[in-house]
């Protein structure tokens, strides 16, 4: 088939610079759902017409297999599918689709073409308890017979609930015949597609109409509200289905996943957590409230404590992490390993059964096992211009308030005793210290202050 999505739009109701099909639903543009479910049909030509905006929108979707065509001015529906016209094959049906709907599933689509592949032209159309706005169905003996738009509509017409989605399907030489017919003669002063369905009527084209399973597979955004409406329900279903599969969530309703959510068993998310990009979370996970999630892989057993932060990190099996931590790319947590509050790491791999527990820095740095890091302990890792590694060996004992000026190793075993700036390599085995020593000065005595 052929699929043609309208991108066009302003989207006024949102009061954005922003073209509004690259608003984003989950983390990602609009725009990018509507063609990430087009391509699920496999069609040979995808076209997808732009306008406001200029070229942003094709900038920041650009693949090799869509066609853009520019609509300018933007005069209606029925105008923005004469721009894809160049680009269509003949011999296999077209489906229009809309840049600012989302959520319709495929298998609802694949329903739609199969009439336009034998000829008919297949609308979807929905019954809506609150119609205003919708272009009204209007059937003769159960036939459809024509689409009459809201502003157009006349009392009687507009009792009609069920409506039009605009999402149609067609024979393509037939669509490029109602196309050049269509006028503007109508309250807007623009080309409406609906307009093809008296045309298809006159001709003595069947018309069939298919309804999704869902209302919601229909439902386009217009302001921010709908945008917000959109979201919650995309939301509760990927909740749903993450239940279904024996996930336990504190509240299904307050989880965003942004991206793909993968679980092993018995994963327990808590309320307010955000995973964005791919995230894998092992068997028997534990992630607390209100952390943040992006491309991290978290091993079985391990546990992500309140308010904390992993981006592009890997935790290994039963690693703790948290409360109140941050994860940086690049950051791998060894088996049974703590990582506590305050916590940043970056581009640092923490051995087996090794911790740092409190208000710490580790940055570009490769840690053993076993090792204790002190609460207070930084890697003095960027030096203005490069940044340079600091490697701690096996078992050794970092003490609090200590400063590794990298680059810089402490040796199997070695100890730095607290407030250590160590700038050159700590032995083995061995005591490294680095402080002033401790004096107590007779008779001084503590300013006052002056009473005048």
């Amino acid at each position: 088939m052929n699929i043609v999505i309208l991108a066009a739009g302003k989207g006024t109701r949102m009061h954005s610079d922003l073209p509004k099909v690259l608003h984003t639903l989950a983390g990602r543009p609009l725009l990018s759902h509507v063609i990430e479910r087009a391509r699920a049909l496999t069609p040979s030509r995808m076209v997808v017409i732009y306008g406001h905006g200029g070229d942003a929108v094709p900038r920041a979707l650009a693949a090799d297999d869509l066609a853009w065509a520019l609509q300018s001015p933007q005069r209606g529906t029925g105008h923005a599918v004469m721009q894809a016209l160049p680009h269509l094959i003949d011999t296999v049906p077209t489906l229009i689709l809309y840049g600012d709907v989302p959520l319709t599933d495929p298998a609802t689509l694949a329903r739609l073409v199969q009439p336009a592949t034998d000829g008919a032209l297949a609308l979807l159309t929905v019954d809506l308890a609150d119609p205003t706005g919708y272009g009204r169905i209007v059937r003769e003996g159960g036939a459809v017979r024509r689409i009459v738009e809201h502003k157009d509509a006349d009392e009687a017409t507009r009792a009609i609930h069920e409506v039009n989605t605009g999402i149609l399907a067609a024979p393509t030489p037939a669509l490029r015949r109602w196309l050049a017919g269509l006028s503007d003669n109508n309250a807007q002063r623009e080309y409406y597609l609906t307009d093809i369905v008296a045309a298809a009527v006159a001709e003595g084209v069947s018309v069939t109409a298919t309804q999704p399973e869902h209302e919601w597979e229909t439902l386009g955004v217009n302001s921010r509200a709908q945008l917000a409406q959109l979201e919650r329900i995309h939301q509760r279903r990927q909740a749903d289905a993450l239940m279904e599969a024996g996930v336990a969530l504190a509240d299904p309703d307050r989880i965003d996943i942004r991206g793909s959510l993968a679980c092993g068993r018995d994963v327990f998310i808590d309320v307010g957590c955000v995973f964005e990009g791919k995230v894998v979370l092992g068997s028997g996970v534990s992630i607390g409230p209100n952390c943040v999630l992006r491309d991290t892989t978290v091993a079985n057993g391990a546990q992500i404590l309140a308010f904390s932060h992993l981006d592009s990190a890997v935790v290994g099996t039963d690693a703790r992490v948290g409360p109140y931590a941050r994860l940086r790319p690049g950051t791998e947590l060894g088996e049974g390993s703590h990582v506590g509050n305050f916590v940043e790491m970056k581009a640092t791999r923490l051995g087996p059964g090794s911790k740092a527990n409190h208000l710490a820095y580790v940055g570009d740095a490769e840690v053993g096992a076993r090792v204790n890091i002190g609460a207070g302990t930084i890697t003095c890792n960027y030096d203005g211009v490069n940044k340079h590694r600091t490697v701690i060996e096996d078992d050794a004992f970092i003490g609090s308030d200590t400063q590794l000026v990298a680059p810089v190793r402490v040796g199997r075993g070695a100890t730095l005793g607290a407030g250590t700036t160590l700038t050159r390599d700590a032995p083995a085995d061995r005591l490294t210290v680095s402080r002033a020593r401790q004096t107590t000065i007779e008779g001084w005595k503590r300013p006052a202050r002056n009473k005048g």
